[in-house]
């Protein structure tokens, strides 16, 4: 049995998805950095489309990059050692500190996963090391007992590493106290006695309302009531963790005079490139929904990441989003296609190898000269260029398998370190690239949409992450989970 490794630590375990695990580590990582701490962010396991690049050239959850930024260090591949990258209902492709190492369906990944545990851990190790405090996330709920055998994202990691847990339950959805008293009821005796205590997120109204069921969720499963937590409404303007974060976003209550629309489709991947729409005043962004139509009224259409681009390619034509699509150019507005959207623009996308799904070549919508070949070498790296489109500098990152080429190309849109990305049709309406976080870049944005704005994209997350912080601090009490983490070993963290 391998010793754990003595450094202080913290797990946020949920009762479920979306209970806000990632924001609460984020906004910890953020309180305990600002306190002058040495904070690392982990998750042992990750399934989610919203990927980041690192430093060290692999990839990982963009919920684990923004809790690094949180924690004002690099990313690294070793903060998610494991991200599970869904292609289809069944099916994901496998990511391994940082790199690909092939496809899995669902039933072949649950015999995959002790393989994985020593990677696992060898990444926490390593974070540990350099490290005064640990904070890792869990994944879904603490309580999927149907999948506790060789567990390695919950208590099987917990238990593992010799980790305490505090217990997230989100009350916006109702039921919380069922949440945690029959997640208590579902975990064995290890499991309960790694829990020393639960939070409630996501709080609305007058919390003295609440004050009985925080004393009856402690007196039913003996653990300790850690806080009360209010709905934090900037959280908008945060990365998703994942798609089910859009369906709260864009087009309800934004009145900006730019309508840009973009086609949800069902493997939509690196959605944090409509971050920077979201929050301008003066973009109104549109996530139109299968069954409806592009609306006329759209000053643009954006055609987003994909992990399966052919599927998401069929699933488009379908929609008959295709025809909305050619109808928008006869109204002489352009269209912009990122990454998987960009191949999509092309003639064809071939895959002969499969590594997206079934063999094949698929029609694209032939609105660029370009053609798209599935590749085995993934291309994973940060880059910094320049937009000939304005002149403008725009850095974001590459992540991609697919490789463009084709008369089109010869008009690229951007000018990287490695050569020219991304064709722009002769008429100058269709235009894409590989490059994601264009919109990141504040002079890109405003030029290339003709913003008055004087929205930093990047002080806006800066700011919220702050506040966040401080949002948590006021309503937990950062010197007992502190104590908490340090009773791990006992251990005492480096002020």
């Amino acid at each position: 049995m391998r010793r754990a490794n003595a450094t202080p630590a913290l797990m946020i375990q949920g009762t479920g998805s979306d209970t806000g695990k990632s924001l609460l580590v984020a906004g910890l990582a953020r309180a305990f950095a600002n306190r002058g701490l040495s904070v690392r962010p982990f998750k042992p396991q990750n399934m989610s489309n919203n990927a980041a690049v690192t430093q060290d050239g692999g990839e990982i959850g963009r919920a684990q990059a923004l809790q690094a930024r949180a924690a004002g260090v690099a990313a690294s591949k070793h903060m998610n050692p494991v991200l599970l990258k869904p292609q289809t209902e069944v099916g994901a492709q496998v990511v391994v500190q940082g790199q690909v190492i092939g496809n899995a369906g669902a039933l072949d990944y649950q015999s995959l996963k002790p393989k994985l545990l020593p990677q696992v851990l060898d990444s926490f190790d390593l974070l540990s090391r350099e490290a005064d405090l640990v904070l890792v996330e869990g994944a879904g709920s603490a309580a999927e007992i149907n999948l506790r055998a060789s567990d390695i994202a919950n208590m099987g990691f917990a238990l593992a590493a010799n980790v305490p847990v505090l217990l997230a339950g989100d009350i916006d959805r109702g039921g919380v106290i069922a949440q945690i008293v029959g997640t208590h009821a579902l975990l064995s005796d290890a499991e309960r006695a790694l829990v020393k205590g639960f939070m409630i997120n996501k709080f609305r109204g007058d919390a003295r309302l609440f004050e009985s069921g925080m004393t009856e969720i402690a007196k039913r499963t003996g653990w300790q009531a850690l806080g009360l937590i209010p709905w934090f409404a900037q959280a908008k303007f945060l990365p998703a963790e994942d798609a089910m974060g859009l369906d709260q976003l864009g087009g309800k209550d934004q009145k900006g005079k730019i309508v840009i629309a973009v086609p949800k489709l069902p493997r939509l991947s690196n959605f944090d490139d409509f971050d920077p729409l979201l929050a301008e005043p003066e973009v109104s962004l549109i996530f139109v929904e299968p069954g409806q139509p592009i609306p006329a009224s759209a000053d643009w259409i954006l055609l987003g990441g994909s992990k399966a681009t052919r599927a998401d390619l069929a699933f488009l034509f379908e929609q008959g989003w295709d025809i909305d699509i050619k109808a928008h150019l006869r109204r002489q507005k352009p269209v912009l296609g990122l990454c998987g959207g960009y191949q999509m623009l092309g003639r064809k996308v071939c895959d002969p190898l499969g590594l997206e799904g079934e063999p094949g070549d698929s029609q694209g919508l032939g609105l660029l000269e370009i053609d798209t070949e599935m590749t085995p070498d993934k291309i994973t790296r940060e880059v910094t260029g320049t937009a000939r489109v304005n002149d403008e500098i725009v850095t974001g990152y590459e992540i991609h398998m697919g490789r463009s080429h084709g008369p089109d190309g010869d008009r690229p849109m951007l000018d990287l370190p490695h050569g020219p990305d991304g064709a722009v049709s002769k008429d100058g309406l269709v235009m894409g690239c590989y490059l994601h976080g264009l919109f990141q870049a504040n002079g890109f944005r405003r030029r290339f949409l003709n913003l008055s704005s004087t929205l930093d994209h990047s002080v806006l997350i800066e700011s919220t992450l702050d506040k966040l912080a401080l949002h948590l601090a006021a309503h937990l009490d950062l010197d007992l989970l502190l104590t908490i983490a340090r009773e791990r070993s006992g251990s005492v963290a480096r002020p």
